[in-house]
């Protein structure tokens, strides 16, 4: 039998009022508050198919149908081929960032925050790996005879800074110089790259090794921090406002997840920089995950440098304004954090 459009309108409102109620929906609640110009009996006997398709289940005998995974499937798979992504969204999360952060800590945190708070749901931000980020700039500014403080900024507006020991003959003009050197040669090139290339600048340069040996030795430290991917998490305890989780052991497995973010982190990097990404139910692969959904999309740094961002929540969520607010939360960092960023 075939899922014809009559079928698809009758699903469809029962996902729409489930996702809103949380309770099994019959047909004379379709009945009256859809307006479909069908009977009662022909909405149970279409609700009946759907049924025995898979899209429906009934939790009890007496009770109404609830979506299965199957039927939010077709609902998202809908949604994505129609591209209803609201515009209005951009502003409302524009309106939560105030002036640009120079640190990308600081915005995946504040990201986090603000996806859970839009959404109600839990939200998951996830920084690109140190290893992946450019060198935009190097810079050495003298803070006494020997010593002077080394500022190296990313692609990802991340900025780390340390004291470094430079030789008593190096004054503001040689720093600037050696600054400039190296900003040439690095700019664009990943920490690691940056490395294997100073190891053979070290050798050349007698005069500011001293110098060298403290930027590799800072450029060795920051790779090893920032080489783990980091994932920020908003809204955690967000779940226990459903009633799908009222149940205790449920909820703990949930938090379980949260807490160790491992099983997490590796769905979230076999995205790979797929625009939107949505696991119903068991399609996460975790079984503490098997009614909730995950969503995600991409923000980008730079042409090979991305992130992800995404919500967890119920398989009855609202699926159509979670996408669009993690497309403007991607549009956001993207311009945050980007490489056209000022």
């Amino acid at each position: 039998m075939p899922m014809d459009a009559r079928k698809f309108r009758i699903l469809q409102a029962i996902i729409d009022d489930y996702i809103l109620t949380a309770i099994p929906v019959g047909s004379r609640t379709i009945s009256k508050k859809y307006e479909m110009g069908l009977s009662s009996a022909t909405i149970r006997n279409e609700m009946s198919d759907l049924e025995e398709l898979g899209y429906l289940d009934q939790p009890h005998v007496s009770a109404g149908r609830i979506p299965s995974a199957k039927a939010y499937r077709l609902y998202v798979d809908q949604l994505l081929q129609s591209g209803i992504l609201r515009s209005d969204d951009t502003a409302s999360v524009k309106d939560h960032f105030g002036s640009r952060a120079r640190q990308m800590e600081d915005v995946i945190s504040r990201a986090a925050q603000v996806l859970s708070g839009m959404t109600n749901y839990t939200a998951l931000v996830m920084s690109p790996k140190g290893r992946e980020l450019h060198i935009r700039t190097l810079q050495l500014v003298p803070v006494s005879s020997t010593s002077a403080l080394l500022v190296i900024v990313t692609d990802g507006g991340i900025m780390r800074d340390t004291v470094i020991r430079v030789g008593s003959d190096l004054d503001s003009d040689a720093l600037y110089a050696i600054s400039r050197m190296l900003t040439e040669k690095l700019s664009g090139r990943t920490l690691s790259e940056a490395l294997k290339m100073l190891h053979g600048v070290q050798e050349s340069s007698p005069r500011g090794k001293q110098v060298l040996d403290g930027v590799v030795g800072f450029l060795d430290s920051v790779e090893g921090d920032t080489a783990k991917t980091k994932l920020a998490l908003g809204g955690t305890s967000n779940i226990l406002n459903f009633p799908e989780y009222s149940d205790v052991e449920k909820a703990k497995g949930f938090l379980s997840v949260l807490e160790t973010k491992d099983k997490l982190i590796q769905l979230l990097e076999n995205q790979g920089e797929m625009a939107f990404t949505v696991r119903i139910g068991p399609e996460t692969g975790i079984p503490e995950l098997k009614d909730c959904s995950l969503v995600t999309a991409t923000y980008h740094l730079s042409d090979n440098t991305h992130g992800t961002i995404g919500v967890i929540g119920p398989t009855r969520m609202q699926y159509g304004r979670v996408l669009s607010i993690l497309n403007a939360m991607g549009q956001q960092l993207t311009d945050l954090l980007g490489q056209d960023k000022e």
